[in-house]
């Protein structure tokens, strides 16, 4: 079957990063709080940080999946509803298997415009992958039927997840920095989002029919050793 392709929708990516095979990476774009799409030469370039940090984890699982950078977070880690539609929107036109939201919202305003997302990304062929919670509250669209729902579990190895109850429970820490302790290095639920997506397209490109309901059962239906 074709490669698997990720849609990483976050800050872009940094390509000459050590951690990310730049040779992976497919053409983005960046999409601005009104939904506006750009797609110049440095349109996914990160300046942040973070999509890079989340792209490598992913990267690091599956490391023969195709990624697309979505760059959403430009000065600062936020952004709005629309881009984020327009996100996973831009994510099924491109093929993405799997779409990565290592974000969410707790406002409940928005989730009837996040389950229409999901709705046709699934109908598309796409598992969304976002975090389910924040702080006991639920987070869209990861709370929403049909996404893999993702928790934080700090004493999860990397390599491995768990499940309970329907959701699916990955480390928040990042790919190691050498020399850098990792409570010094960005996590937390943004990483379990991340190490699930890796699990996803690794998982994903091992299955003939790799839809979205029968991913999505098979990361739930067993943890690994």
């Amino acid at each position: 079957m074709p490669d698997i392709r990720v849609a990483v929708i976050d800050s872009g990516v940094h390509p000459d990063h050590p951690h990310i095979a730049a040779d992976r990476l497919l053409a983005g774009v960046a999409i601005a709080s009104d939904g506006t799409i750009s797609a110049d030469d440095e349109a996914t370039l990160d300046r942040l940080g973070h999509g890079t940090a989340v792209t490598a984890a992913i990267q690091e699982k599956a490391p023969d999946a195709l990624i697309l950078p979505v760059r959403v977070f430009h000065d600062a880690l936020k952004t709005s509803a629309r881009a984020l539609v327009t996100a996973i929107a831009w994510s099924i036109e491109q093929g993405a298997d799997v779409i990565n939201l290592s974000l969410g919202t707790v406002n409940a305003a928005h989730r009837d415009v996040f389950a229409d997302a999901v709705a046709r990304a699934s109908g598309a062929g796409a598992l969304i992958v976002a975090a389910r919670e924040a702080e006991g509250v639920p987070c869209f669209p990861g709370a929403l039927d049909g996404v893999l729902g993702v928790g934080l579990d700090w004493d999860c190895p990397r390599e491995s997840w768990r499940v309970e109850d329907g959701v699916l429970y990955a480390s928040g820490y990042p790919r190691a920095i050498p020399g850098v302790a990792p409570r010094r290095n960005l996590y937390g639920i943004s990483f379990a989002t991340a190490q699930a997506s890796g699990f996803a397209a690794r998982i994903g490109s091992e299955m003939i029919e790799p839809g979205p309901a029968a991913l999505r059962s098979a990361l739930l239906a067993a943890t690994p050793a």
